[in-house]
């Protein structure tokens, strides 16, 4: 499992289409991954359906610090690497720290990412 970090509300202003935008920039990296044998994620495919079962009306909701982030860090816990996306991101730079501190790979290209031999 790849986690793909970039940003998503950073620079957006809590602009709903600008975040969504920015969903749309990290799940472009999804399908080359899964080409590749890995299984993508992003950490709000998780965070988002639990801020909204929290009650949350959105990323700037005061819950979604208590989900938002930490969705991210529980996913490290089982991710074999992260794929830094461009682009100023707090929560996407804390991804790349946390995966550094756990001795998880980090690249920053799709075409550093190495094929999984998982399924061969």
């Amino acid at each position: 499992m790849i986690l793909i970090a970039g940003p998503y509300r950073s620079g957006t202003g809590d602009d709903p289409a600008l975040m969504e935008a920015n969903l749309r920039r990290l799940e472009e990296a999804a399908w080359p991954l899964f080409q590749a044998g890995h299984v993508p994620m992003i950490g709000e495919w998780v965070a988002l359906p639990v801020l909204r079962g929290a009650g949350g009306t959105g990323p700037a909701d005061p819950i979604a610090a208590e989900i938002m982030y930490p969705t991210a860090q529980r996913l490290l816990e089982r991710c074999e690497g992260v794929l830094r996306l461009p682009g100023e991101s707090t929560g996407a730079d804390q991804d790349v720290a946390i995966a550094r501190e756990r001795g998880i790979p980090v690249w920053f290209s799709l075409e550093d990412v190495p094929p999984s031999n998982l399924h061969e």
